[in-house]
């Protein structure tokens, strides 16, 4: 095993300039102009992966391709299998003028990569494939034999990848997966993510007139759609940030007082987490803690407004119509299918009778929570613990990955959410970052993390 170790540490330098190379392809999944740079990238972590050892595969589906590879082993091999899942697609990288460099020229500051995909998720995938690679060049035996499952559609939905789970549900049964798509609160703080957030996606449109109207010869007339989508909008929530949909809160389940432990140790403040967020002062459900409220609390959110006149200067219509994109995120216990009913059944309720609207629901994914005692999570913490050197936590995480929730349905298994991203990584956002401290531990992480679960 002190091989392994060394090897990384000996090759740590290439491995930055090689996953330099991966961030410079423009891997963006919603973007019709890229198709092409999405096929660029599956080839390229082809071509990377056959060069360590791996026996790899491109699978194209309707859209974006998949990108699989498979360690060495015997054909009747009794090792624990596992699964490592990663995402090869990116964001978009809007607002472009917000970035401090080109987004696809990762640029090195000290011990932060800059770049899109560094966190989310290329650096993060990167590392384990850089673990593997160790084992393979120094003549390691792996304890467990290994499939990378990296897809072209997180970023959209993963609308490819239940259909691909289900037809090689074979080659895919395992003991668990290996995710590293999500975060710790420092490097002192490493954690592993037992419970996710779900999602359900909504768009509302309020259709006024047949035309946009002159808003002197017709407003006061008849109703403004903008003006009656907002208003229908705040009906959402109250002053104390309590969703105010009927039906909401009846599965959700209260914090239990080991996650109120747990979020007792996390180190960030809520000043720090106002310094993050750049915001004048923090908003949240009354009655619960920042971490509380990001972690084991269902929210509704707007993400985009739509309406009118967006030009320079100003139109004086009252215009036609006016959409909003909605999604709510759900907590464990919490069914996509059943607040769904709640959310239109109370957008029908609150719409006025001057405009007509239509709702389009969207991608979505349920919540997803595994025991902090499973034998699983315990190797996991170990792992850590012996990585970093600290203590690790064990933590409720805001965010959502759909697909943990597909692999646990088609599959049976769990998975392990190792993610490695500080807090201010801007995921999604202009100047995305990841720690090279962070990209070298995560593959000491993983190289070990296979001998401790090669014992289960």
């Amino acid at each position: 095993m002190q091989a392994v170790l060394n090897y990384l540490e000996q090759n740590k330098d290439r491995f930055i300039s090689e996953l330099c190379e991966f961030l410079s392809i423009p891997s963006i999944s919603a973007q019709p102009e890229h198709d092409a740079d999405m096929v660029r990238c599956a080839e390229w972590l082809k071509k990377h992966c056959e060069k360590i050892g791996m026996k790899t595969q491109v699978h194209k589906t309707a859209r974006h391709p998949i990108f699989t590879a498979t360690t060495p082993r015997a054909k009747n091999s009794k090792k624990p299998h596992y699964v490592v899942y990663g995402h090869f697609d990116v964001q978009p990288v809007d607002p472009l003028d917000l970035w401090k460099s080109p987004p696809f020229e990762p640029r090195i500051e000290g011990r932060t990569i800059y770049g899109r995909g560094t966190s989310d998720d290329k650096g993060q995938l990167f590392f384990h494939i850089k673990a593997v690679e160790a084992y393979l060049k120094t003549g390691t035996e792996l304890p467990c034999d290994l499939t990378f499952l990296f897809e072209g559609e997180e970023e959209v939905g993963s609308n490819s990848l239940e259909s691909f789970l289900v037809s090689h549900r074979d080659e895919l049964r395992c003991r668990a997966f290996v995710v590293s798509d999500t975060g710790m609160p420092g490097l002192k703080y490493p954690a592993l993510t037992y419970a996710l957030r779900g999602l359900i996606a909504f768009e509302v449109k309020l259709q006024g007139p047949s035309q946009d109207l002159h808003s002197g010869l017709f407003g006061g007339t008849v109703d403004n759609p903008a003006m009656a989508l907002c208003q229908m909008l705040g009906k959402l929530r109250d002053k104390d940030g309590h969703v105010t949909i009927p039906g909401f809160y009846d599965d959700v389940a209260p914090v239990t007082a080991f996650e109120r432990k747990q979020f007792a140790r996390l180190p960030m403040k809520e000043s720090q987490y106002k310094k993050i967020t750049g915001v004048p002062k923090l908003f949240g459900e009354r009655g619960f803690s920042v971490h509380e409220q990001r972690g084991c609390r269902p929210t509704a959110e707007i993400n985009g407004l739509t309406s009118g006149y967006q030009g320079e200067g100003n139109k004086t219509i009252v215009p036609a119509w006016a959409s909003a994109k909605l999604t709510f995120r759900l907590v464990p216990n919490q069914k996509p299918e059943i607040i769904r009913k709640h959310v239109i059944s109370y957008l029908k309720k609150i719409c006025p009778p001057t405009v007509r609207m239509t709702i389009k629901t969207g991608h979505g994914g349920e919540p997803y929570l595994i025991s902090p005692s499973d034998p699983l999570v315990k190797a996991a913490l170990s792992t850590l613990e012996e990585t970093f050197g600290h203590a690790p936590l064990a933590v409720r995480d805001g965010g959502s990955i759909p697909i943990v929730t597909q692999f646990k349905r088609v599959t049976h298994a769990d998975t392990l959410l190792l993610g490695l991203a500080l807090p201010g990584d801007n995921a999604h956002s202009p100047n995305e970052k990841f720690s090279l401290d962070c990209f070298e531990l995560g593959a000491r992480m993983s190289a070990l993390l296979w001998q401790k679960l090669g014992k289960l």
